[in-house]
């Protein structure tokens, strides 16, 4: 059986198609050059199979975002950009069969543990990189010279194999079918052809000189004392056996070149490698895949961070407990965050136990819960955990809601979302599945929003889940913790966010139920207060004010320009000047001003002295 170069799988696959692949680099090595090595063919595809589907976490856990982040490696101080479709495909479809995860976490260990592994891999990375590069250069120089060029990928296939074969040593992992793999090819008729070309390339003949050199130390005689040419080498022709060949050849009605006879040389030798090349491709996806975990680990160093390769337990019935570790967990996706990421520790005694988390708003919950799923996520990708240490129980599903956002054409309102939500994670999840729901029924009243959230609980217990839910029914919550009966009917266990002594949250986690949201304390820090509300409101109508007043200004050549905006200025004195003729109306009249009450009665007033 043909050894493939398939660092991802126990049992090696060929995930790109051979045939393809070789009439691409077959055009694209004849053709001088072409875009076909970018085509997508060259992009491995049949990834192992996987239970987990994208639609039901892939939102929430922004892992285009974490993909992104992981993409960019450097090696000898240059930046090589990754392919972040194959990266982002790995990691959202988790294989279904932990072997492969353990494959996986197995050569990411030997690449830590034996640091010129990892010196060794990135050099291959760089020489396929080479090769792909050379194959779909099409530059004006190498255009002219079609010959010089063939020969750099020949010299750049044969640098790769090479590399390979002497790599790697003693490798227990994985790592070793590299060296395995070249090690085939070199003893390959096609490769043995490959070598002698180039070793006739590279030295034609072989001179011994004799140089004579002043006291000045400028040559002043040169003599040739050997000439030896490669004649064993069986691509090579002397002089007279070329013309001799040529001048047959020509008798025969050929006309060609000897640049011609060069290039048909260079075809040959490049189809008896071809097959081993396009397989190659498909080792630079993989090759990738470890250069960004390494990127993460380092990435989480640089942060102060651990990383870590989990320990997995099958969730058998018959191992009874299977607690969960994870020590100094940490949310990735805050790694760019101005104040980073806060490391926890989390303990639970069962894996199947459904956990109640509960704290003030912005105490860490919800990061918390991404945390967590990322863990999960990453961990059966075959990937680095985001924690020290972690303790984790394979599960055959993930469904992950944080938040659930409204859209134009909803028909439901909060409730009817919230409820839609709950019968979404019934539909996806499966039994063991890795469940996590923030803010459970926070679209309806406490009294209903109770009743349906002890329903899920239940049915999740029946569903023997994973379960991760948080709330802000606090008295809902701290009765189901204080109920023993409850809390063995629904396996329950209660994490709440640790606060200091000023109440501020230190996004730790600790065992129990918060007693308080602390909405006060949150809306003060948020600037959410009756006084800088009002101060705002304030600020407002001043400008407000000063508008309509610089917009009065404005119209100084309208002849009512200076009404208004005297009024504008002074509302009493433009009211007193707009009833000139009657002072009776004026609303801002002194009393003095006012005619005084007649205290007689009607019938006897005093005669007028008229």
């Amino acid at each position: 059986m043909t050894l493939l170069p398939d660092l991802l799988h126990p049992v090696p696959v060929a995930r790109v198609d051979i045939g393809l692949v070789r009439e691409a680099l077959g055009f694209a090595f004849s053709g001088g050059g072409s875009d076909v090595t970018n085509h997508e063919l060259f992009e491995p595809k049949g990834a192992a199979a996987s239970s987990w589907d994208p639609d039901h976490y892939e939102r929430d856990l922004f892992l285009e975002t974490f993909v992104a982040r992981h993409i960019v490696v450097a090696i000898g101080g240059h930046a090589y950009q990754l392919s972040s479709s194959q990266l982002h495909q790995l990691l959202q479809r988790p294989p279904s069969d932990p072997r492969i995860a353990r494959f996986r976490h197995e050569l990411l260990h030997e690449l830590v543990s034996v640091p010129v592994f990892r010196a060794q891999l990135e050099q291959t990375y760089v020489l396929a990189l080479r090769v792909r590069t050379l194959l779909g250069d099409s530059g004006l120089g190498h255009r002219l010279d079609v010959n010089h060029r063939r020969i750099e990928i020949l010299v750049a296939a044969r640098a790769l194999i090479e590399h390979m074969a002497h790599s790697f040593a003693g490798a227990s992992s994985g790592l070793s079918r590299l060296s395995e793999f070249a090690q085939s090819v070199v003893d390959s008729l096609g490769y043995a052809r490959l070598a002698k070309l180039l070793e006739l390339e590279s030295g034609l003949a072989a001179l011994d000189v004799r140089l004579g050199i002043g006291y000045d130390g400028q040559l002043r005689h040169f003599e040739i004392v050997h000439r030896s040419e490669q004649t064993l080498n069986p691509f090579y022709a002397s002089r007279l056996g070329r013309f001799v060949r040529k001048l047959m050849l020509l008798v025969r009605g050929y006309r060609f070149s000897d640049a011609e006879v060069l290039s048909r040389f260079v075809d040959q030798v490049f189809q008896g490698v071809e097959a081993e090349l396009a397989r190659m491709f498909q080792l630079i996806g993989d090759l990738e895949f470890y250069l960004a975990a390494l990127h993460f680990r380092d990435d989480a160093m640089r942060h102060g961070l651990h990383v870590c390769l989990p320990l997995f337990a099958a969730p058998t019935p018959d191992q009874g407990e299977n607690p969960r570790e994870l020590v100094a967990l940490f949310n990735p996706l805050l790694l760019e965050a101005s104040a980073g990421p806060t490391a926890c520790t989390l303990r639970a005694r069962r894996h199947d136990d459904t956990v109640v988390l509960t704290g003030p708003n912005s105490g860490g919950k919800t990061r918390l819960l991404q945390a967590l799923a990322l863990a999960q996520l990453l961990a059966q990708s075959g990937f680095f955990v985001p924690a020290r240490e972690a303790r984790l129980v394979w599960a055959p599903a993930m469904f992950l809601s944080i938040s659930e956002g409204s859209h134009a054409g909803q028909r439901e309102g909060r409730l009817g979302m919230e409820l839609m939500r709950i019968r979404s994670v019934f539909e996806s999840a499966k039994v063991g599945a890795f469940v996590v729901v923030d803010e459970l029924c926070s679209g309806t009243n406490p009294g209903e929003g109770e009743e349906i959230f002890e329903m899920v609980l239940g049915l999740l217990r029946e569903l023997g889940t994973q379960a991760f839910i948080s709330t802000h029914f606090l008295q809902f919550a701290e009765g189901l913790h204080t109920s023993p009966e409850r809390v063995a009917r629904y396996a329950l266990q209660f994490w709440q966010v640790e606060l200091d002594s000023l109440l501020a949250p230190t996004y730790q986690f600790v065992s129990g139920v918060a007693r308080s949201s602390l909405a006060q304390l949150t809306a003060s820090r948020l600037g959410v207060t009756r006084e800088e509300l009002g101060a705002l409101v304030e600020r407002h109508k001043r400008a407000s004010a000063q508008q309509r007043a610089s917009t009065l200004c404005s119209r100084a050549e309208d002849p009512q320009a200076s009404t208004l905006r005297s009024r504008a200025e002074n509302p009493r004195a433009s009211t007193l000047r707009s009833h000139p003729e009657d002072p009776q109306t004026s609303p801002f009249r002194s009393r003095a001003e006012e005619p005084r009450a007649s205290t007689q009665p009607p019938g006897r007033r005093k005669a007028s002295p008229a």
